[in-house]
């Protein structure tokens, strides 16, 4: 069983930067591959980044490449999404998610455990 806890979100102007970070319970969060999605209003989730178990692995969706970063500390149990040029596109609910599988990582059905989700804003 693995519990997230996302926080870091917030109301930032468009160009500003934000840092989300994810802190999961268990002692095996090494072994877990975590992704980061977010849910806009009337949207369906959609894939942001993910990063496999042993940071080895990353992958984002096309529309945040250049300006998202994925990373993970083991040490501390947690991954982080760093925003930076954000646009008003971004605002969305950002939801944390873990899986044991190595594959098919942008998909959301590859995933067994999800955070309560972080509200971020971006205003123009």
């Amino acid at each position: 069983q693995v519990q997230l806890v996302e926080s870091g979100g917030g109301l930032v102007q468009a160009g500003g930067s934000l840092r989300l970070s994810c802190a999961a319970s268990g002692r095996t969060f090494s072994s877990y591959a975590m992704g980061w999605f977010r849910q806009a209003p009337g949207k369906e989730r959609e894939f942001v980044a993910a990063i496999s178990w042993s940071g080895g692995s990353i992958y984002y969706v096309d529309s945040v490449k250049g300006r998202f970063t994925i990373s993970r500390d083991t040490a501390k149990n947690t991954v982080y999404l760093q925003m930076n040029s954000l646009k008003p596109e971004d605002t969305a609910v950002y939801y944390c998610a873990a899986t044991i599988q190595k594959d098919g990582l942008g998909r959301l059905p590859a995933y067994d455990y999800w955070g309560q989700g972080t509200q971020v804003t971006v205003s123009s």
